[in-house]
């Protein structure tokens, strides 16, 4: 059975591009990233500030075919934030439709109920130092499941504490894994390890394997 051509939905996209994923579980495997353009947030720490505006607007049809051009199943689509875009959940699910192992990279300040079931969704929860405490929508952490990763981004002491009270709080640690990551360049990241290891914490301490290699190089 063939699949449709959906040629009447469209997205804004800042990028398309393969590279190895630097981030959560999937991390180190060869992916293909599809980076849809705009974000409600303005986070402190944002390396991707480039695709708030701009990009350019393809079909789905377009999207699909970009992304058969290379040699994996792994796709994730990112922002930005990405469920800005309406047209993101379609697209989520005609990846899903033709075999690929999809992840959603998503800020949590949206909606995640609708997004396809088979997609994993790497939600991030906002600490204090991010400036976008306030933007988190806890109604996230009650869709989340095995499938799923919580993303904490840690600037500090304050965060760490804050974060370490939600996990607490939430019962976060029996729904999903969860990630700690220091912002780069405002906590030293054996400053977060030594905490974590310290307290026994049951979360995963993860660096950026991009950021490692080529630095912020865009499209990497």
């Amino acid at each position: 059975m063939s699949l449709p051509v959906i040629t009447r939905i469209s997205l804004r996209v800042s990028e398309i591009f393969f590279s190895l994923q630097g981030e959560a579980t999937r991390v180190g495997l060869p992916t293909v990233f599809v980076r849809l353009t705009g974000c409600p947030l303005r986070c402190i720490w944002c390396d991707t500030t480039y695709a708030f505006t701009g990009g350019q607007s393809l079909t789905l049809d377009e999207v699909l075919e970009r992304v058969a051009a290379f040699p994996t199943r792994q796709v994730c689509v990112t922002g930005g934030e990405p469920l800005a875009q309406k047209s993101c959940l379609d697209l989520l699910t005609a990846l899903c439709d033709r075999g690929y192992d999809v992840s959603l990279e998503t800020s949590g300040a949206l909606d995640i109920s609708p997004v396809d079931a088979r997609v994993s969704r790497i939600v991030d929860l906002k600490a204090p130092g991010s400036g976008e405490v306030a933007r988190n929508r806890w109604e996230n952490l009650e869709c989340l499941g095995p499938r799923d990763e919580l993303k904490i981004i840690i600037a500090s002491r304050e965060d760490y504490d804050w974060a370490r009270a939600r996990i607490a709080d939430h019962g976060l640690p029996g729904r999903c894994p969860i990630l700690l990551s220091p912002a780069q360049g405002q906590l030293e990241p054996r400053e977060l390890a030594e905490w974590i290891i310290a307290d026994g914490l049951p979360v995963r301490f993860q660096m950026q394997l991009h950021k490692l290699l080529w630095g912020n190089m865009q499209g990497k």
